[in-house]
């Protein structure tokens, strides 16, 4: 009986480490539907939040971080996670064991916050935005962020601008590459295309990094001027805040386990 017993416990263990990779269990998510019934891990505040309370009975688990919400999917805490497609490459590229469902789950567009009332300021930003977009510079600051060929540098504020007061950007720097720390320094697409906004509008770049769904509320009580961190449109939002015209299309993807 004794013999039995320990050779069903190695029957059992060993039908483990065939699903498992280091005592994990085997990913079941590989297209959308599979989503149904599963537990997703999304960022506190997100659209990818929002989206995922539209999956049929799944649970949802919300985290302040990105990160965080990445780390309980390796450690099988979640089954998937929903983030923005470029801040999910960039996790990937860091993490072998992971990956991205082929099917993206919804499309959305960036935009910048402002607060209602200050139309002034919202529509010198998109003027702004507009001059930035026809001559090429907002492509350019892309281009060394996302694509092959990317390098991660910089935009450099014009020196020779006559600056007159401070423009305040509340941005949760936990979303590469949007906006992300280096070095001490926050640093993407977002705070490189706000520096060049800058440079349009006259105005100094300062920024602070606090938890994304604080943001709309930092703008809100005049404790931010803006409010840029790869930020959707929402019904919701639109509620607090106005935006400005977009400056970059994602979609929404799945980041799952890769075996």
């Amino acid at each position: 009986m004794k013999k039995r017993f320990i050779s069903a416990l190695l029957v059992t263990a060993a039908l483990c480490f065939a699903g498992c990779s280091n005592g994990v269990p085997a990913n079941t998510v590989n297209s959308l539907a599979d989503l149904e019934g599963k537990t997703v891990g999304v960022q506190l505040g997100t659209t990818g939040a929002l989206y995922a309370e539209d999956i049929k009975d799944a649970t949802i688990e919300k985290y302040n971080k990105g990160a965080d919400a990445i780390q309980a999917l390796k450690q099988a805490k979640v089954d998937a996670v929903m983030i923005d497609m470029e801040t999910a490459k960039a996790f990937v590229s860091k993490n072998s064991d992971l990956k991205i469902l082929d099917e993206p789950f919804a499309d959305e567009e960036y935009a910048i916050a402002y607060a209602k009332g200050n139309e002034e300021l919202g529509k010198k930003i998109d003027d702004a935005l507009t001059a930035l977009k026809a001559d090429g510079t907002l492509d350019k600051i892309v281009s060394h962020w996302i694509g092959e060929n990317a390098d991660r540098a910089s935009y450099v504020a014009d020196s020779s601008v006559t600056r007159t007061g401070t423009l305040t950007m509340a941005t949760n720097a936990e979303f590469p590459p949007y906006e992300l720390k280096e070095s001490g320094n926050i640093v993407g697409i977002d705070v490189d295309m706000m520096r060049a906004v800058c440079d349009k509008i006259g105005m100094e770049l300062v920024i602070e990094d606090m938890a994304f769904d604080s943001i709309i509320t930092a703008v809100t009580s005049g404790k931010a001027d803006v409010g840029v961190a790869g930020m959707s449109v929402t019904e919701d939002r639109v509620k607090n805040v106005n935006f400005t015209q977009g400056y970059a299309t994602s979609k929404q993807a799945i980041i799952v386990r890769a075996k």
